[in-house]
C-alpha cells in the first residue's frame, strides 16, 4: 500500500461526505431511469408495444427488449473507463447523467404499436440502447469518485454511501409507478419517465459541483495516466477482471432473477395471480429498507473484511433460491413482501454494498476505472438477458427452472469469492495505522 501523497489523505479529503452523496444522487437518477425501464418491461410494455401476442410470448418480447440495454452497457464502461482513466472521472460522470436523462424523457413520449406499428418496438429498443450507454458509464465513476475522495479505514462505508444510490432510485421509481398505476391508459408508464426530467436538472447541479478524484490529479501532475487504460489492464490485470466479472454475476443476475422475473411471474396466468399494486408494494418496502442495509453492509466489509461479508451473501442466494419461490407461490400478501425483502436487502445489497470498496481495491489506480468498468459493465449482459432466461425455463420447467438458476448464480460467485484476494484485511489495515502515525508524527516534527 503506497504512502500517501500531499494530495492524498489517508483521512480521506474535506469533501468526502459531498461526495459520496453527491455522486450517490446522480446514482439515484441513473437508476430511477434505467430499472424503471425493468419495471415497465415486466407490466406494461407487452401490452404497449407488442400487442396481438399471448401474455408469455409478450413478456419474451418485452424482456428482450429490456435486455438489450444490459446488452450494451460493456460499451457505455469500455469508453467511461478509458475516458475516465486519460480525461478525468468527473466529466464522464456528467455526461453519462446527462445522456441517460435525455434517453429516458424521450421513452415517456414513444407512441405505442397501435398509434405506429413495427417503428414503435424499434424505436423503443433505440433508446433502450443510449440508456445502456449512459447507465455503462455510470458506476465506475461515481463508485471510484467516492472511493479516492474516502478515508481509507472507512472506505466501505463511504462506496456503500454512493451504492445506496440505487436502491433509493429503485424506491423512487417503484413509487412513481405505484401512483401512476391508478391513471388511464399510457399515463400510467409515461409519467414516471417524463418525471425524470426535474430529476436530471438536479443530479447535473449537484455534479458539477463535485471536485476531481485527488488521486487522478495525482496521476496526471506526475505524468503516470495511463496510454491505454483497456489494453493494460487486460494485460496485467485480467485475472481481476475476471474475478470481478464472476462476482458480480451474483448480485446483478441474482436481482435479475428474484425482482424482474418476478414481478412478472407473480401476475403470470398459471403463476400466483398476485396484484400489481402488492408486487409493487413489495418491492418499494424492500428498496427502502435496502438504503440503509446498502451503506450498512459495507460498513460492515470495513470492520470484517470484503470477503467474508461477499461470502456470507453469496451463501444466503445459493440457499434462497426454492423457498423464494415457495413462498411467492402462497400468493399471500406477508410472505410475498418477505420474499423481496430477503432476496434484495440481503442477496443483492450484501454484494453491492462491497463492490465499491472491493473492486476498486482490485485494480491499480491508473487502470481502476477501466478495470472496474469493464467486469462490472461486461456482467451486466448475463443479468439483461437473465429474465428472458428465466421467462424461457419457466416455460420448460415451470417455477423450479428460475428457482435453480438464482442458487447457480449465488454459487458462482461463492466459487469467485474464495479465489479473489482480500484487500482490507488486517495486514492492510496495520499498514493504513502505519501511514497515519506516520504523518502525524511528521506533522509534529
Amino acid at each position: 500500500m503506497a504512502a500517501p501523497s500531499s494530495r492524498v489523505s489517508v483521512e480521506g479529503t474535506p469533501d468526502k461526505l459531498k461526495v459520496a452523496v453527491g455522486c450517490g444522487v446522480g446514482a439515484t437518477i441513473e437508476t430511477y431511469d434505467f430499472i424503471g425501464f425493468g419495471t415497465a418491461a415486466a407490466l406494461y410494455f407487452g401490452s404497449a408495444f407488442f400487442p396481438g401476442s399471448d401474455p408469455l410470448s409478450a413478456s419474451l418480447l418485452s424482456f428482450a427488449t429490456l435486455g438489450i440495454g444490459f446488452a450494451v452497457r460493456p460499451l457505455g464502461g469500455l469508453i467511461a473507463g478509458h475516458l475516465g482513466d486519460r480525461v478525468g472521472r468527473k466529466p464522464v460522470l456528467v455526461a453519462s447523467l446527462l445522456l441517460m436523462g435525455v434517453a429516458t424523457v424521450l421513452i415517456g413520449c414513444l407512441p405505442t404499436y397501435g398509434q405506429i406499428g413495427v417503428w414503435a418496438p424499434l424505436l423503443l429498443v433505440a433508446v433502450r440502447v443510449v440508456q445502456g450507454l449512459a447507465f455503462g458509464a455510470e458506476w465506475g465513476g461515481a463508485i471510484l469518485m467516492t472511493f479516492e475522495h474516502a478515508p481509507w479505514r472507512k472506505r466501505g462505508l463511504y462506496t456503500g454511501i454512493t451504492q445506496a444510490g440505487f436502491p433509493v432510485g429503485l424506491l423512487l421509481a417503484n413509487l412513481a409507478f405505484l401512483v401512476s398505476a391508478n391513471l388511464d391508459g399510457t399515463w400510467a408508464w409515461r409519467v414516471p419517465f417524463l418525471l425524470s426530467a426535474v430529476l436530471i436538472v438536479v443530479g447535473i447541479l449537484i455534479r458539477l459541483k463535485i471536485d476531481e478524484s485527488p488521486e487522478f490529479e495525482d496521476l496526471k501532475q506526475s505524468g503516470q495516466r495511463a496510454k491505454n487504460p483497456l489494453l493494460e489492464v487486460l494485460r496485467d490485470d485480467w485475472r481481476n477482471v475476471l474475478r470481478a466479472f464472476c462476482l458480480r454475476i451474483t448480485e446483478t443476475a441474482g436481482y435479475a432473477v428474484a425482482v424482474t422475473f418476478m414481478l412478472s411471474y407473480l401476475k403470470m396466468g398459471d403463476g400466483p395471480q398476485v396484484s400489481e399494486s402488492l408486487s409493487l408494494f413489495a418491492l418499494t418496502t424492500a428498496a427502502a429498507l435496502g438504503i440503509v442495509a446498502t451503506v450498512w453492509w459495507g460498513k460492515l466489509s470495513d470492520t470484517l473484511g470484503r470477503r467474508p461479508v461477499y461470502l456470507l451473501g453469496c451463501a444466503v442466494t445459493v440457499a434462497w433460491g426454492v423457498p423464494m419461490f415457495l413462498l411467492a407461490n402462497t400468493g399471500t400478501a406477508v410472505l410475498v413482501v418477505v420474499v423481496f425483502v430477503v432476496s434484495y436487502t440481503v442477496c443483492q445489497n450484501s454484494l453491492a454494498g462491497v463492490q465499491g470498496a472491493w473492486f476498486s481495491e482490485l485494480f491499480a489506480t491508473k487502470t481502476r476505472t477501466a478495470g472496474t468498468s469493464m467486469a462490472y459493465q461486461i456482467s451486466a449482459v448475463v443479468s439483461g438477458f437473465t429474465p428472458l432466461i428465466a421467462t424461457a425455463l419457466y416455460a420448460r420447467t415451470g417455477w423450479l427452472g428460475p428457482a435453480l438458476l438464482f442458487s447457480a448464480y449465488g454459487l458462482l460467485g461463492l466459487l469467485a469469492a474464495v479465489v479473489t484476494k482480500e484487500t482490507w484485511g488486517p495486514g492492510q489495515k496495520s499498514e493504513v495505522d502505519r501511514l497515519s502515525q506516520a504523518k502525524e508524527e511528521n506533522a509534529v516534527v
